[in-house]
Parts: C-alpha cells; structure tokens; sequence
C-alpha cells in the first residue's frame, strides 16, 4: 500500500466528457471478458490495455497505477417442470433456453429469451502497480482487489479514480452514442421545466448513491428523481425485458400527472447538460434538457459540484442494447452451411449499418491480399506487430495502429469462439463477448472526419473502400521509420499500390485524322457500366432450371421473373469499345470544333484488380433503382488484348507544341457548376463525372434540366468519363511549383465552386492529381478544411508528399483469378446489407459480419 500511496497524486477523476477506455484493449480486442486477467486501465490517461503493453518503449514512464476489470459470464441455472417436458417430448432437464418461441418478443413470456435472461455478469477488479525493471521490461510489483469492503483502505485519490473509470460509459459507448446523435434530433427544452410545481415537503435526497432505492419496490438500480415532489422510483422496462420497475411512470400517473419532469440518479454532474432527464407528459414523452435543473436539484438538498457520474445515460444504455441484439438470430437463412472459425475466418461485429466497412475490411485484411495481411497482420500473436508501437495515449487514433489491431485479430483467429452446430442461427456463444470483434476504434479513426463515414447510416463499400485506401496512403507516407520497404530502398509503397492503374486514350481527330494520346491519374477501381442491350434471358422451359427453381424457391417465388444474364467479358468490351465524342475542341485546329473517336486502354496491369459494377440507374421517379440482372463472372480472366500499346510508327500525332500554346488561350469558359445541384444529382446514384456532365451541359444549376439531360445520356460511352480538356484554363501542360495540373486546379474552382484554388492545390497534390478523388476528399472535409489542409502540409505530411522518386506502378501479364467479392442486397447503395466471399485454401467462405461460414455457391452474379 505504501508503493501505491507514492503513486496516488498522480490519479486523475474522470469525468463524463474524459475518453476513457475500459472495455477492450487499446492495442488487441483483448476485453474484461477474454482472459482471467481482463484489461487494465491506467488511473491517469484513462487508457485500457493487457498487462504486457500498458507502457511502450516511446512512453519513458517508470511506474504507474492501473485498475484491472475482470468480467465473467456464467450461464443463470434453467429448470423444465415434468409437465412441460412431457408436452414436448423432449428429455428431462432439457435446457429452457432451447424451447421454442410462440412471440415475437424479447424477454417477456413466450418469447425469445435476453442475454440478460440467460446469463449474469460478475465483474471484480483490483488495483495495479506496474513499474520498470532493471532490464527495461514492466512488470507488475503490488496487487490488492479493489472492492466495497477494501475501497476505503486505498488513498482517495485512487479510490475516487477507479470509481470514476468503472462507472463511466467508455470510449465504445461514447463514439457508437455519437454517430447514433448524429441521426437523431436534438433534444427540446421542456415547456414544463420554467414554472414546474414543486412540492414543499421537506424531502432531502442523500448524496450517497448507496441510500437511493425505489419508493415502490425497493430496486437500487436505474433510479429517476422526481423534481416536483422528491419521489424517487425505477425507470421503464427496455424494449428486450430488462430495466425497472416503471416505478417513477406510476407515481407520474398516480399524482394526476401534475409532476412529469424526473431526472436519473448516478448521472448528475457538475456539467448539467450530461444528466439524464424525461419528460412524461404525453405532450412530450420523451428526453429533454431542463435548463433550471441546478435549482431544482439544490431544492432537494443536491450539490451538484460534489455529484460523479455512477450509472449509464439512456442513450448509452440504448445504444449498448442495440450492439448487444443478434438481429438476425430470427431470421438467418443458411441451414445447410457449414461453419468455420480460425486464422483468417473470423467475424466482425456489426456496429449497426456497418457492414459496408466489415465486408471491406474482411477483403483487405483478413489474407485474400497476402501483402496488406504482412504489413499489418500477425502469424505470431495481436501484439507482435510492430505498428502497435505508439504510446497508449495517442493509439486509438493512430489509423497505422488500429489497422494492424483489426488485421491481426483477423489474420491470428485469437478471439474465434468455438465453431457454432449451425449457421442458421446465432447460439450463447456467439454472443459471448469474450469472442466479438467489435472494430469501433477502426470506424471512427477511420470515418471521424467524414460527413457520412462517421455516422451509423448504411454506405457505398465502394466508396468506403477508395476513402479507406486515401486514408491509408496518407498515414503510411507520414509513417516514417515505421513502415519500411522490403528491398531497404527507402521507397515505400503504399497499400493503394496494389490495385493503381492507369488508362491510355486514344482520340482520333475527324478533321484531319491526327491522332492524340492521354494517360489518367492513377485509379484503383475499373468500373463497369452494364450494357443491357447484350443480356440474355436463360430459357424458363430448360429442365435444368425448372428442377432448380422447384429446388431453391417457394411458393412466393415461382411467379418471379427470369432475371436477364449479361457476361462479364461483354461489359470489358462495352468499357474498351470505340466511342464517338462530339463537339471537342482541337487546339491544333485553332480549337475549331470537330468529332473525335476514343478508346480506352489499360496502361499497366496492377497486382490486384478490383471491379465495381454500375448496377444502379435512375428510374422513371428520379430515383436510383437497382439493374435486375446476373453478371457472368468467369474464375479466371486475360486483359492481354486490353493493354495500350502507346504511339505506333506510321501515326500521324497532334502536334505538341501546338497543343500546349494554344489551348488554354482559345478555350472557352466552362460554366460553373452549382454544388448544391451536384450534391443533389449525386445523392440519385450517379458518379461525380457523369454529375458534372449532365451540369455542364445545361448550364451548372438546373436539377431539372440536368435530370433530363441524364435521361438521354446515361448510356452514352463517356458517361462516366471526366469532362473534355478546354475548359477555362484547362492548360493540359501547364503545372505550377505545387507540382499540379494547374488546368486541374481551375477547372476544379469553377465547377466545386466553394473552394479556393489553394484548397484544391492540396488536395489534388495529396491525392497523386486525380480530380474525381480531390473533390470527394474537399467535401469530406468542409467541417474543418483548413484543419485537414494544416494537417496535410505537417512537416511530418509534406516530407512523405514531397517530390521524392515517384514510385512506377506495377505492370503485369493481365491474367488474374477470382478471389473474392462483395455483394448487396437492397434497392440503394445507402441501404440494405452488404456480405462479402472470399477464397480461402482453395474454399469459397461467406463472411457475413459475425457469421463465417463455407459457402456452397457464391454469387459471383450478383457481385456489386
């Protein structure tokens, strides 16, 4: 005790608004619940870790004061009567929790049965001296358990401490509760709070949280203080059986309702707006703020100055209930598949709407692509991967270290539970926290700074899965020391290396016949339009597919229609064909107008090739609407034919010279393109390009017009295409010292029209010129701009962006095998449910987030 009261001037109390991390490890997804010795969480920086990294090498400290949280969950003891058994012939002592439910109810009699029903929770903890040995190692010197009886012999400092940490929410709670507020309206003042009755009866409430109990059944827990006359009483049920005992809604109802502001004991704080309080009025029903609670509290005998938080808010404990709800235990499909859990077969918690990021996350970091599994997964153990080196303060927002906690919780299989009897529905254990990775940290430090990302609304994977690589470029060129090439030639090369291609035009001038190559920024996803006009229909009457359909549908399905097939070799066609541009300025020609034939070809041949269908167009109703159709999709593929072959002898090229002179002299002004109608054309599906098209040619603002526009023009080849050079400025050759394409940068303000030309200088220098990515990376980040721009230009920033020796894009043979997809099921990118297969071992695995199992046909048809 003497070692630790050295110590105690050191513990901070953690308050409501404090970052406290005090359910997972920091570094792993090591919890209270995975081993015996849970997680501990240092009483100063409030941050949880496992024992062997509670101090990095960065970190210099000697010692420190920890308390350690344990959590065991023990399954509650179940009878069946005689009777009951009898009944349903099952055997004597059959397990209740298997009896089968008569409602659609959690918690309540015949219905499905809680966690809560099933399980009780015992949680114990201790306090922790951790201290630098003489070989530079930590180690734990002094532990005492920490409970009521022993709580009193520790200084008050640590005691105060570890009470502030074991009862605040955490930082889980606090960022899944953000992204839920983020959908929600705020809160309304109440109307009752400024002349609320109150009630002179001389009650006082204790300050000691041990002396509050409900005035009708004696609970002590999720207790609600009545402000008008000191009632304290239990809060209602949740929707899934557990809560209180309505106590407080009785009494309401009792007294004439003359009394409904009420506030939750254990979440009153010094800070006002964190204390949780309701209205029951039937006018209201619902939480509000109470801007004169301070003077109804010190009516009751409450200092608030001297109240900690001791319980969980509402919300948090509503957004808990929602992370905690298998919501697909009714309803899962797949009886006949085969479960499997391991190295690389692990599943991921959804967060609610995150199953766009866990399919994207499973086919990066999970091993299909063995050099992201390398760099930021393990073989060796979750915490051997060097990128977890950072000081445990700043971890969960290092995106290199979150990277690598996800990677390698994937890549070991540490935290797989046992493998499950079936995948038809969720048992105890998949429930079983001891076994869910739940990737929060990786979500926000991810999304935190992006209007979508960082919301619990459903997403594009697609678009998730570019913003994810920027992130990761910019992180990994920042990194230093910590990433380094394998040859030691001190380039490193980026995980968007993988998949980075480049395309190859070939215009053909009408006029003259002259004929002019261009290259595109780097991309790192070919996407393809479908062309319907070569589907075909499979023949209803073929026995195969009559056997099939009896097989596979039920009744509601036989009337069904047969969904056309369209190859996926005829869609690479449809991108590669030649195309007609019409109207095209030709600056050899005195930019005179004239047609022009494309054609598209690959430049280089990446490692990996990802491919994003175009399965969404606009209906009749201007609303986005999902392409009924299968697309054909071969195991193995040759782009051989596809590969651009540059400049022949014999070709006759527009002259250079000519072309830089002149262009930008002789162009006409691009209209401005208004960005509240480019928000409005994206949001119906469309991409940026086909957007600014649409805008472009009817003037940068009608909607209506534009709409129009995009219904005559939606299956043009160029659709898709960026803008035609020779707007104003678009000097093709010109460049300023930033390193840009200064026709880029102005056509970029005229069209975004709400950013400076220097804003948009950095974002195209840090996103390798592509305007498409600069534009989707300005939006991103117009909540704090020039925040993000300060970060960017960092001196840590712009020595990884500087203008070392540019790295080539890698050139392969264009073969490539399939090896895994994502798939959507919805009529909109921004909703429905998103599940990813990959190949393991030579297997096709579904991944569909918790649930891994053997897939017995994936649908490469319907891959998105």
């Amino acid at each position: 005790m003497e070692a630790i009261t050295k110590l105690a001037s050191k513990c901070r109390v953690a308050t409501p608004h404090d970052s406290v991390i005090n359910s997972e490890c920091v570094y792993t997804f090591h919890s209270p619940y995975t081993t015996d010795n849970g997680i501990v969480v240092n009483l100063s920086t409030f941050v949880g870790s496992v024992d062997d990294m509670a101090f990095t090498k960065s970190d210099g400290a000697e010692s420190g004061l920890f308390v350690r949280i344990c959590t065991k969950r023990i399954a509650k003891a179940t009878t069946t009567t005689c009777d009951d058994a009898m009944t349903d012939g099952s055997s004597e002592g059959q397990d209740a929790n298997n009896s089968t439910a008569t409602k659609l109810g959690i918690g309540v009699e015949g219905g499905f049965q809680s966690d809560q029903d099933k399980f009780e929770t015992i949680s114990s903890y201790s306090i922790v001296l951790i201290s630098k040995q003489t070989d530079g190692t930590y180690d734990k010197v002094v532990e005492l358990p920490y409970n009521e009886s022993t709580k009193n012999d520790f200084p008050m400092a640590v005691s105060q401490s570890a009470d502030s940490i074991i009862n605040h929410a955490g930082l889980a709670v606090q960022q899944d509760l953000s992204a839920w507020e983020l959908d929600t309206e705020p809160k309304p003042v109440s109307k009752y709070a400024e002349n609320l009755p109150f009630v002179e009866n001389g009650v006082k409430v204790s300050p000691n949280p041990s002396d509050w109990k409900c005035e009708k059944s004696g609970d002590d827990q999720n207790l609600w203080l009545n402000l008008s006359d000191g009632f304290i009483g239990g809060g209602r049920k949740n929707w899934d059986g557990s809560g209180g005992s309505n106590g407080a809604l009785d009494h309401f109802t009792e007294t004439g309702e003359k009394y409904p502001l009420v506030v939750k004991l254990g979440t009153i704080t010094e800070d006002i707006s964190t204390a949780d309080c309701y209205s029951y009025a039937k006018d209201e029903d619902g939480p509000v703020q109470i801007p004169n609670l301070k003077q109804l509290l010190e009516k009751r005998g409450i200092m608030v100055a001297a109240m900690q938080k001791t319980v969980k808010s509402t919300a948090e404990l509503e957004v808990e209930l929602n992370a905690t709800y298998a919501f697909d235990a009714i309803t899962e499909k797949g009886a006949h598949l085969v479960p499997v859990a391991g190295p690389g077969l692990a599943g991921l918690q959804n967060l609610g709407n995150s199953c766009y990021m866990n399919s994207v996350a499973q086919m990066l970091f999970s091993g299909p692509i063995a050099e992201l599994s390398s760099r930021y997964g393990s073989s060796k153990g979750v915490t051997s991967n060097s990128l977890l080196e950072v000081s445990p303060t700043s971890a969960s927002n290092d995106l290199l270290c979150q990277t690598a906690k996800l990677s390698s919780a994937l890549t070991t299989g540490e935290f797989c539970g046992p493998v499950p009897d079936s995948a038809e529905v969720s048992d105890s254990s998949s429930s079983d926290p001891a076994h869910r990775l739940a990737p929060r940290m990786f979500k926000h430090v991810v999304g935190h700074d992006h209007v979508d990302f960082k919301t619990g609304q459903q997403q594009d994977a697609a678009q998730y899965f570019q913003y994810l690589l920027e992130k990761l470029d910019r992180a990994e060129l920042g990194a230093g020391d910590r990433i380094k090439s394998k040859d030691g030639s001190g380039s490193v090369l980026t995980s968007s290396h993988l998949f980075s291609y480049k395309t190859e035009s070939r215009l053909v001038c009408e006029a003259d016949q002259l004929i002019k190559y261009k290259e595109s920024p780097a991309e790192t996803m070919l996407s393809l339009r479908i062309p319907m006009s070569k589907a075909t229909t499979p023949d209803v009457e073929m026995p195969d597919l009559k056997k099939q359909k009896s097989e596979d549908s039920g009744e509601e399905d036989k009337d069904k229609k047969v969904v056309p097939t369209v190859t996926f070799g005829a869609c690479l066609d449809e991108w590669s064909a030649s195309t007609t541009i019409d109207d095209l300025r030709w600056p050899h020609l005195q930019n005179s107008i004239s047609r022009a034939t494309s054609r598209a070809r690959f430049v280089n041949f990446p490692r990996y090739l990802l491919v994003h269908m175009q399965r969404y167009e606009i209906g009749d109703d201007w609303q986005p609407r999902k392409i009924e159709v299968n697309i054909d999709v071969p195991e193995e593929i040759s782009l051989q034919e596809l590969k651009g072959t540059g400049p022949q002898n014999g070709e006759k090229l527009v002259p250079e010279e000519v072309e830089g002179e002149n262009e930008a002299a002789s162009a006409p002004a691009a209209p401005s393109i208004d960005e509240g109608a480019l928000a409005q054309l994206m949001d119906m599906g469309f991409t940026m390009n086909g957007c600014k098209r649409a805008l472009a040619a009817v003037g940068g603002s009608n909607v209506e017009a534009a709409m129009n526009w995009v219904f005559e023009h939606s299956t043009d080849p160029d659709f898709n295409d960026p803008l035609p050079e020779g707007g104003a400025g678009a000097q093709e050759g010109a460049s300023s010292d930033s390193g840009v394409d200064e026709g880029i940068v102005m056509s970029l303000v005229a069209n975004l029209g709400c950013f400076t030309a220097d804003q948009v200088r950095v974002a195209l220098k840090h996103c390798a010129g592509a305007a498409d990515r600069a534009a989707d990376w300005l939006f991103s980040h117009m909540d704090d701009l020039d925040g993000a721009i300060a970060a960017l230009e960092s001196p840590a920033a712009a020595a990884a962006s500087g203008p070392k020796t540019e790295v080539p894009l890698e050139d392969g043979e264009g073969n490539y095998s399939l090896i895994g997809l994502v798939s959507h099921i919805g009529k909109n990118t921004g909703s429905g449910h998103y599940v990813a297969h990959l190949k393991k071992d030579g297997k096709w695995v579904i991944f569909n987030d918790e649930k891994v199992a053997l897939s017995k046909d994936p649908p490469t048809q319907h891959a998105y």
